[in-house]
């Protein structure tokens, strides 16, 4: 077999769009490169749980018979793009969850982000993989197997978009979209070395049903992953917006573009640990250097002491707020007939835990979560205040190496001092609790391990935060693609 084109699989989604509109490149030839290089790298990377060869194919066909006809075209006309297999993308295209067969279930209609990336002209290559619901910060299951790190092959992508962001690192795709309730799209971004944006909460629509609000505590949302921050705000601009069947949805994103946003203008508070996490070295370091990119742009950077609940308890009141959306999603399965026993192999343990958890809290127990809750809150705005954007890393190790038997967790000690495997060794997951708008931008490397940034905006000003991370991106000198292939 002739390899797949790196350089076609190289390009960004813009550059790509631009090259269909020129007639330089086909739509065709893009989704081609793309479905070549699924076949020949997927195998080791496990990233696609779905590949939609013929009607991707199809598409891209009708993509370029548009492009000759003179047809009005949307902004990612032609452009292939993953999804999370936690989305449901049309009858008769398997949904697992995470964890049935690919036999098992299918919806009868296309979740919402989804629907609207196809009106922009953009192509469903296929779904990726996600630990079962989406419950932890890596991406493996007993049914699938681990997704790995397109840099270093035998650790992992992350979670729980990870199928996702290893798509997009290794020039599977050149854009996915996943979600983020935990830390689900930057944890993964980190890793695999690509950025991703976490908008505000409620900035993209959601349609679930059969509850419209989802839970009590929504801290969910779905964003994009991409390998250049221009491509994630053109797919933001394309799936955001207020829609009827979601009374939590957000009117249109009305900031300004993050290309007018001078870097030079801006304050950033930076926190290494934000008072409480257990970080190594390795990753401050790398944070740091991300860093200096910005005071490279005239940014000013003042380091501050933040003053968090610790972060065991931190992590206690995600765990149980986060159980109570998957308990609420747990339920909805079995309205369809659908067990968490149904898949290949044992439900995850972790994942047990969580709902059995959930299924014990009472509605004191809930709003005494959501005083700590607002405490948070306090902490970030008294920061906001007075600067534009708060700095930390994303995760606190570098990697995480893959397990032989399906059910890889996160580390259990970081630089001696205990975290919760599921989803404590990360800094991302407080800013779900609070709703802001939050990004992972590359930032530096150790031994051979991306390492990411993660960029915490005031809320709704997604533009700003993609602006400091336009800056670290400008200074970065790591590759566009993995070395995968």
């Amino acid at each position: 077999m002739q390899p797949a084109d790196r350089k076609l699989c190289s390009l960004s989604a813009l550059e790509l769009v631009r090259l269909f509109r020129t007639r330089e490149v086909s739509p065709v030839e893009a989704v081609g490169a793309c479905l070549e290089r699924i076949e020949q790298l997927d195998p080791a990377l496990n990233a696609f749980v779905t590949v939609l060869d013929e009607e991707a194919r199809e598409r891209a066909r009708q993509a370029e018979r548009a492009i000759q006809s003179g047809a009005a075209l949307g902004p990612l006309h032609g452009v292939p793009v993953a999804i999370k297999d936690l989305f449901d993308f049309k009858e008769g295209v398997p949904h697992t969850f995470g964890f049935l067969g690919p036999d098992r279930w299918s919806p009868a209609s296309t979740a919402l982000p989804v629907a609207r990336l196809e009106r922009a002209g953009a192509i469903v290559i296929g779904k990726t993989a996600s630990p079962a619901l989406g419950h932890k910060l890596i991406t493996d299951s007993p049914g699938r197997g681990p997704t790995s790190n397109p840099f270093v092959p035998g650790y992992n992508a992350g979670g729980s978009s990870g199928g996702s962001a290893a798509a997009v690192a290794a020039g599977l795709v050149p854009i996915a979209i996943g979600s983020d309730a935990a830390g689900s799209l930057r944890v993964p971004a980190s890793l695999c070395g690509i950025f991703s944006l976490k908008p505000t909460h409620g900035r993209v629509p959601s349609a679930w049903r059969p509850n419209a609000f989802r839970s009590l505590t929504p801290m969910g949302q779905v964003g994009p992953l991409a390998r250049t921050v221009a491509d994630a705000a053109c797919v933001l601009e394309v799936i955001g917006g207020p829609h009827r069947s979601d009374p939590l949805s957000l009117p249109r994103w009305q900031g300004p573009r993050f290309e007018a946003t001078a870097v030079a203008s801006l304050r950033v508070a930076y926190s290494p640990d934000l008072g409480t996490f257990p970080v190594a070295p390795e990753v401050t370091a790398a944070v740091e250097t991300g860093l200096d990119a910005l005071r490279a742009e005239g940014a000013r950077v003042d380091r501050v002491e933040a003053e968090l609940p610790r972060h065991d308890e931190l992590c206690q009141v995600i765990r149980r707020l986060f159980g109570l959306g998957l308990l609420d999603a747990v339920t909805a399965l079995e309205r369809e007939g659908i067990a968490l026993g149904d898949g290949a192999g044992p439900p995850d343990e972790g994942l047990l835990e969580l709902l059995e958890q959930a299924r014990g809290l009472s509605a004191v127990d809930v709003k005494a979560d959501e005083l700590l809750r607002t405490s948070l809150l306090d902490v970030i705005e008294d920061a906001l205040e007075s600067h534009d954007a708060i700095i930390t890393p994303v995760t606190c190790v570098p990697a995480v190496r893959n397990s032989d038997d399906g059910r890889t967790v996160g580390p259990c000690e970081v630089e001696g001092r205990a975290v919760d495997p599921l989803l404590g060794w990360s800094l991302a997951y407080p800013v779900n609790l609070v709703g802001h708008p939050a990004a992972s931008v590359p930032a530096g490397f150790s031994d051979g391990f991306p390492i990411g940034m993660q960029v915490v905006g005031r809320r709704f000003e997604e533009g700003t935060v993609m602006a400091l991370a336009a800056a670290v991106e400008r200074a970065a000198a790591g590759p566009a693609l993995s070395p995968q292939g």
